[in-house]
């Protein structure tokens, strides 16, 4: 990657989010005044100087090509990084169609945005277990955005899978609150291969994305919970 590559803005997708807070975070402590890109349905909370947060209909796909242009003029024509944390349920989302609207569809058109904007690396959080083959409709859709967008050419991808996030979200999700609080339970009884669905802090997620920043080694990259802690310390 060259050295404008490396210092160029990142596109953070999915930047309102438990995960994508985080990052937001990270990133600009250990890279202060460096540009993010933010596009989002609403504002975000807690907006730095040196965010640039367009509030677009991200649902509708007719608005890709206006913000390419946009993003285009903020960043003087070049993004490095495409970073996304987009993720939603099932049940959050309504139907299977609405989910797939967002961790597939809208996963992969911010990709496209990315590229077009001169983007090499992608960093995605997709789930332990996602495979395009499951026969598991969440987990095979997270599957297909991953390989969806190891196929947009971008010469360094990094999946991260990580098991349950830990971590206040401004959304209820009942069953996930459940399941945090009795992670001091079964985490420790998932050993060996079982170990990659740990549950783990959204926080330790965030700053494994943004340690993979900037890597220079091409190939596609996945990294599982092991990984995640250690590269999240």
């Amino acid at each position: 990657m060259t050295d404008r590559a490396t210092s160029a803005p990142i596109l953070l997708a999915g930047a309102t989010g438990l995960v994508g807070g985080c990052v937001l975070e990270r990133f600009h402590q250990r890279y202060p005044g460096r540009l993010v890109l933010a596009p989002s349905r609403r504002e975000l909370a807690h907006a730095r100087r040196f965010v640039h947060n367009p509030i677009v209909d991200l649902a509708d796909p007719t608005v890709d090509i206006d913000l390419t242009a946009g993003l285009r003029i903020v960043a003087e024509g070049l993004v490095g990084t495409y970073l996304c944390c987009l993720g939603t349920t099932i049940k959050s989302a309504g139907s299977q169609a609405a989910f797939a609207a967002v961790d597939l569809e809208l996963v992969l058109r911010l990709a496209r945005v990315a590229r077009e904007l001169g983007a090499r690396q992608a960093i995605l959080v997709s789930s332990v277990g996602a495979n395009a083959a499951s026969s598991n409709f969440y987990l095979a859709t997270k599957g297909r955005a991953e390989d969806g967008l190891v196929g947009l050419g971008f010469e360094r991808v990094d999946i991260l899978r990580p098991g349950l996030l830990l971590g206040e979200r401004s959304e209820s999700r009942p069953g996930e609150a459940i399941a945090q609080r009795l992670t001091p339970l079964y985490n420790p009884l998932l050993r060996g291969p079982l170990r990659r669905y740990r549950s783990i802090a959204a926080s330790t997620v965030a700053n494994a994305a943004v340690a993979l920043l900037q890597r220079h080694r091409q190939g596609i990259f996945v990294h599982e919970n092991a990984a995640l802690v250690t590269l999240g310390a």
